[in-house]
């Protein structure tokens, strides 16, 4: 079999470049390991930049979005017991979306199915070849049987863990890492939120966030040390804790339910240097991680996709390798201020067991300061909505 570009994972990003290359004319395979169903069942982040729905739109994925996502104004930030509201709109223009990553996944996935466009779900054993020269190619079990998939370029966008980034020379990387003391313990109930907007709390007993995937259906977050087991959370040691670290009247609105899921993740800030390799490309997860403060880990892949086709797009239409050639480049711009973010955000919010007396009190005047500055909250909300690109 050939295509002209075979793109490894079908989570949102390699969906999504799918879905533009399709638009664009250019043929393409996806191939992921785990069955459709898998993939839908992995619960992600929901807060959605206005880049990434105008990119979902464009490629016609956006009707039940716009339907079920919930355009948010603004956030609060919590701490010293009292909110303070940031005003997205009023300082940037823009608001952001919330709308599930699986309901993004899920929607991308039906509309490549409707067209008719092949993506092989449980592929095993994927093998990437000769991406350093003019043919590569890719290997897979297909149901047990060896296939090979002939291509002009491969897509990596199968997440951290996956093989892409994984069959580049480790000389050919540079990687930045780094490992935050502590993980979140996330919670997933049929409960209405607490608060029409998100929360960021940053309390003595530490971070918590509380969000939502709908109007009926509300998610979670406490900062954990990282040895902390899920099976030692009930669901009643969840929300009592959960309480401590909210203002009272949040507190006392606070609706609680069964959990319908119960996770813990470790935060990183992660970069791999560059993302492209002779005719292998990197994009999302392949490429960076980005602790969940901030929520750019979507939102970063989907403009790295969007650097990607568009560099495709001109190969094939214009003959031209400039789009390619300055693909890495763009895209780590991007990340880099994208991974400022995340980690400015996570330590203004977070508790750090080493900090010592002079980080506290640095801390608390950075959150003085910001509250105070109309420019810092400037800042911090053109971040928020996504920085252009």
């Amino acid at each position: 079999m050939r295509t002209q570009v075979a793109i490894i994972g079908a989570g949102p990003a390699g969906l999504l470049l799918g879905q533009l290359l399709h638009a664009a004319g250019i043929d393409n395979v996806i191939l992921e390991q785990r069955s459709g169903d898998y993939v839908l069942s992995r619960i992600r982040a929901g807060v959605l930049e206005s880049g990434t729905v105008r990119l979902l739109d464009a490629v016609g994925a956006g009707a039940r979005l716009h339907a079920e996502g919930l355009p948010h104004d603004g956030f609060d930030l919590l701490f010293d017991g009292a909110r303070h509201r940031i005003d997205l709109a009023g300082l940037s223009g823009k608001h952001v979306t919330v709308y599930g990553q699986t309901e993004v996944t899920r929607d991308l996935m039906e509309l490549r199915a409707g067209q008719g466009a092949l993506t092989v779900y449980e592929a095993e054993k994927v093998a990437l070849h000769d991406f350093d020269g003019d043919a590569p190619y890719v290997t897979y079990l297909d149901r047990g049987e060896q296939k090979r998939l002939d291509c002009d370029f491969i897509a990596g966008c199968d997440g951290y863990h996956g093989v892409s980034r994984a069959s580049v020379p480790s000389r050919a990387l540079k990687t930045f890492e780094r490992v935050y003391p502590f993980g979140w313990l996330g919670l997933l109930a049929d409960v209405p939120p607490v608060s029409h907007e998100l929360i960021y709390a940053g309390e003595e007993r530490g971070f918590a966030l509380c969000s939502m995937r709908s109007n009926s259906r509300s998610r979670y977050y406490l900062q954990c040390a990282l040895n902390e087991r899920v099976d030692d959370w009930s669901d009643e040691r969840f929300w009592a804790e959960l309480r401590r670290r909210l203002d009272p009247a949040t507190a006392e609105a606070l609706v609680t339910g069964p959990s319908l899921e119960k996770s813990l993740a470790p935060l990183r800030s992660f970069v791999a240097e560059p993302m492209r390799f002779g005719r292998l490309f990197l994009a999302g997860d392949a490429a960076h991680i980005v602790p969940p403060t901030g929520a750019k880990g979507l939102n970063l892949a989907a403009s790295d996709v969007h650097y990607l086709s568009e560099a495709l797009r001109e190969h094939y239409a214009e003959r031209s390798s400039a789009g390619i050639d300055a693909y890495s480049t763009r895209a780590l711009a991007r990340v880099w201020k994208a991974e400022r973010f995340s980690w400015w955000l996570t330590g203004l919010m977070h508790h750090f067991p080493d900090h010592d007396g002079f980080g506290g009190r640095i801390q608390q005047a950075e959150r003085a300061y910001l509250i105070s500055s109309p420019a810092a909250m400037t800042a911090l909300a053109e971040n928020y909505v996504g920085l252009p690109f």
